[in-house]
This record gives C-alpha cells, sequence and structure tokens, in this order.
C-alpha cells in the first residue's frame, strides 16, 4: 500500500512496511529533502540566534539558522544560502559538525549541522514567510535559556551539544 500526498515542500506517504521480526505495518511518512543547520559565530564567545515566527505554533521560537535543501542542493551550499538569507552574513569558514535525524518515528529528514567562523556582514533577502529577529547570546546567556525552558528547538538544541554548548545539571 502506498497513499500519497504532495506538499509544496513536503510530501506525506503511508508506506507498508516489513519489520525484522517479519511483522509488515503501515507506516505514516513525512518525506523530507533534508535541511541544514547552522552555528554562526561571531566571536568564540558570541552565536547568532534568530527569534523566528514558526506560523504552525502560532508563536515565536530562539533558534539557530536552518533552511531546508533544494532539489539536489547539496548540503554545503545549502548552508552558505540560509547563512545569508537569515542573518545577512555570509561565512569565511563553514565546519561539518555531523547531522541528525530530527524526528525518526514519523520523517525521513536528515539535518545537516555546519559551524560558521570568520562571519561577514552581507545583505541577505528573506523569504516572505520568515519573521526573523537577529539575537546575539553569549555561552552563558544560552545556557540560562536551555535550563529556563527558552530554548526548545530539538535541532538547535542537538547543535549546541554538538559544539560544546550545553551544560547541564
Amino acid at each position: 500500500m502506498k497513499v500519497r500526498c504532495r506538499g509544496s515542500k513536503f510530501n506525506f506517504a503511508v508506506v507498508r512496511k516489513l519489520l525484522p521480526n517479519g511483522s509488515s505495518i503501515d507506516v505514516d511518512v513525512v518525506e523530507h529533502p533534508g535541511a541544514v543547520l547552522i552555528l554562526p559565530f561571531l566571536t568564540r564567545d558570541q552565536l547568532i540566534f534568530l527569534h523566528q515566527y514558526r506560523p504552525v505554533l502560532g508563536r515565536f521560537l530562539l533558534e539557530l539558522p536552518a533552511g531546508t535543501l533544494n532539489a539536489r542542493e547539496r548540503p554545503l551550499v545549502c548552508a552558505h544560502r540560509e547563512l545569508i538569507e537569515e542573518t545577512d552574513y555570509t561565512a569565511g569558514r563553514l565546519t561539518r559538525l555531523g547531522k541528525i535525524y530530527p524526528v525518526p518515528g514519523y520523517s525521513t529528514e536528515i539535518i545537516h549541522i555546519f559551524k560558521a567562523q570568520r562571519l561577514i556582514k552581507k545583505r541577505g533577502v528573506k523569504d516572505p514567510d520568515e519573521i526573523i529577529e537577529i539575537k546575539i547570546l553569549n555561552k552563558l546567556e544560552v545556557q540560562d535559556l536551555v535550563r529556563t525552558g527558552r530554548i526548545m528547538d530539538a535541532k538547535t538544541l542537538a547543535a549546541l551539544g554538538l559544539c560544546g554548548w550545553l551544560s547541564l545539571p
């Protein structure tokens, strides 16, 4: 069985899967092209965050810049594009830190995580659906925002962990 619904960015399918134990089940799958997340370091102790409106939730979230891969776009190219679009900076150096499956229970999405350094101010053009305010935060501020539950975005928390910025009790 394969039922499919096409969206503007993602597709949804119900797919019959054979499990390792021999059972077959129908699985709801969000087919996602993949994404990138960027840790933009202004200095060794300052990161650029976005205070971004998320229409699905009806609220603003504090998160790191990220974006969806275009068709056949390489993650490094996407990281450069998204960094300029969302922060008005370009990176002199982008380093791949790793990748994560943010919601493997129902999505094929893989997020590629990059560290951006040697930032240079450049004028970017935001997507029309992006309502973003830039926030410059230091490591202690970020740790306090995580500890008090004001940073709740999973991809941001994973990236902060990869770069060593999370210090939880």
